[in-house]
């Protein structure tokens, strides 16, 4: 396979990172050899060593840079002046779109925990922690406000945090939701949890006739990708 044109340090490193995502999620990281994720790049099998000197640290440098694009990216769209409802509908946003747009890297992240060595283990579980805290603040600042009815915002973090992070497992950009029509669903869903059902959460928008697609009886247009367990 030829070389990749044109690609510089980082232009390569950033293909081998997107191609390293496409075979673990693919194949799982256990299966994936680096003697083909450098021909998927490109490159010399020998020449991966340059950018990272072993596939554990490779596995570990995807990780923490998932983790911190999710905390970096909600650090810079957290509504700061915002009351405890706000940054809930803010945080649901933001987990919903970074997580269907990053299906993949999510999938990963998950599912290779258990690839980790003890000491990585504990680096990639700390992040997840930082982001986790970040829920569980908003929750609790609100039920010491008094706009959320909770009994216990850490549990309540990790409940409302499978539901969002499960979006990722079935939702196709093609389907019948968009994703503003997603995130109010959503919304809906976590404001009834914490006990603000009459908000006006979950509206979704309405669309015109045409754009609703067809009726329950139409089996051929295209739909949302459901997967059932």
């Amino acid at each position: 396979m030829a070389r990749t044109t044109g690609s510089d340090g980082a232009r390569t490193e950033e293909a081998i990172r997107q191609a390293a995502i496409d075979l673990i999620a693919a194949r799982g990281f256990e299966a994936m050899t680096l003697r083909e994720l450098a021909e998927k790049v490109g490159l010399q099998a020998g020449s991966i060593y340059r950018y990272f000197p072993s596939k554990a640290q490779l596995l570990v440098a995807l990780l923490l840079e998932h983790l911190n694009f999710l905390l970096e990216q909600w650090r810079l769209e957290r509504p700061a002046d915002a009351g405890p409802t706000g940054q809930l509908r803010a945080f649901i946003d933001f987990h919903i779109r970074s997580h269907t747009l990053r299906r993949r890297e999510v999938f990963v992240a998950n599912m290779e925990l258990r690839s980790l060595a003890p000491d990585d283990y504990r680096r990639v579980v700390a992040l997840r922690k930082r982001y986790e805290r970040e829920l569980t603040r908003i929750l609790a600042a609100g039920c010491a406000s008094g706009d959320f009815t909770l009994s216990d915002p850490k549990v309540s973090t990790f409940a409302i945090l499978a539901m969002l992070t499960g979006v990722g497992t079935w939702y196709r950009e093609a389907g019948r939701l968009k994703q503003p029509e997603l995130v109010a669903l959503y919304t809906g869903l976590v404001m009834r949890c914490v006990g603000r059902a009459d908000d006006g959460a979950g509206r979704v928008p309405a669309r015109p006739a045409a754009a609703r697609g067809p009726t329950r009886k139409s089996r051929k247009a295209p739909g949302v990708a459901l997967e059932t367990h």
